[in-house]
C-alpha cells in the first residue's frame, strides 16, 4: 500500500484531495501540513512513500524543502503540485529532487497515473507541462554578462557603481537588471537574490 503526505498551505486542496484519494484501496494517507516545518516536524517516525508538495509554500522555499526530504528520507519521492504551467517553481523542484509536477486542475485519473508512476520509479509530466518545461529551462538562460550583473547586485551595487565596474552604460545595467527578474520571476531585487540563490546561479558567493 502506498503511503502519501500532503503539502498545501490551502486548505480546499487538502480537502480536495483526501476526496480524491480517501477510498482507494491502495493508498493510504498518513497526514497533511500546510507549512514546510510542521512537514519535517510530522514526517518524523512517520514514514511514507510519496510527498505531494505545493510549488509555493508561505515559510520556505518549496525546493529547499525538496532537498531536505530528500537527504533526510532518500525513500520519500515527492510530487510537486502547481497552479500555473508557467511556475518557474517546478523547475527549482525538479532540479532538487521532485520526481514529477502535477498541475492543479488536473483531474482524479492523470492524479492516479502520476502517482502510480512515480511510485513506480519513474518521472511524471504531463505531455502538456513537458513543453513548458523546455521553454522555461530556455527561459532561465543565464547569459555570462547577466551573471556579472547578477553577482554585483548581490554585491550590493547600484546600477551606476556596476556600470563604472563593467565598463557599460547605467541603461545597460538596467536592461540586464529588468531582464534576469523577468526570467527569474522575481519583484524585486531582494527577491531577485532569493530566486538567484534557489536556482543555484550565486552559490559561490559568500556574505
Amino acid at each position: 500500500m502506498a503511503r502519501l503526505f500532503f503539502v498545501d498551505d490551502h486548505p480546499l486542496i487538502l480537502e480536495g484531495l483526501r476526496a480524491l484519494l480517501h477510498q482507494e484501496q491502495d493508498i493510504e494517507i498518513k497526514g497533511e501540513a500546510r507549512t514546510g516545518a510542521t512537514c519535517l516536524h510530522r514526517l518524523v517516525n512517520n514514514p511514507v512513500d510519496l510527498v505531494l508538495l505545493d510549488t509555493a509554500l508561505p515559510d520556505v522555499h518549496s525546493a529547499d524543502l525538496c532537498t531536505t526530504i530528500r537527504q533526510l528520507y532518500p525513500g520519500t519521492s515527492i510530487l510537486a503540485l502547481s497552479y500555473s504551467r508557467s511556475d518557474s517553481n517546478i523547475l527549482r523542484m525538479l532540479d532538487n529532487g521532485a520526481s514529477g509536477c502535477l498541475i492543479k486542475n488536473a483531474d482524479k485519473q492523470e492524479l492516479m497515473t502520476a502517482i502510480h508512476t512515480i511510485l513506480s520509479g519513474h518521472t511524471f509530466l504531463s505531455p502538456a507541462l513537458e513543453a513548458d518545461i523546455r521553454s522555461l529551462r530556455h527561459h532561465l538562460h543565464i547569459t555570462k554578462r547577466e551573471k556579472e550583473v547578477l553577482s554585483l547586485i548581490a554585491d550590493g551595487h547600484t546600477n551606476h557603481e556596476i556600470a563604472e565596474k563593467l565598463f557599460i552604460s547605467a541603461d545597460t545595467v538596467d536592461s540586464h537588471r529588468r531582464n534576469l527578474m523577468g526570467k527569474l520571476n522575481a519583484r524585486n531585487t531582494a527577491m531577485l537574490i532569493k530566486c538567484a540563490f534557489a536556482n543555484r546561479l550565486l552559490t559561490d558567493l559568500t556574505f
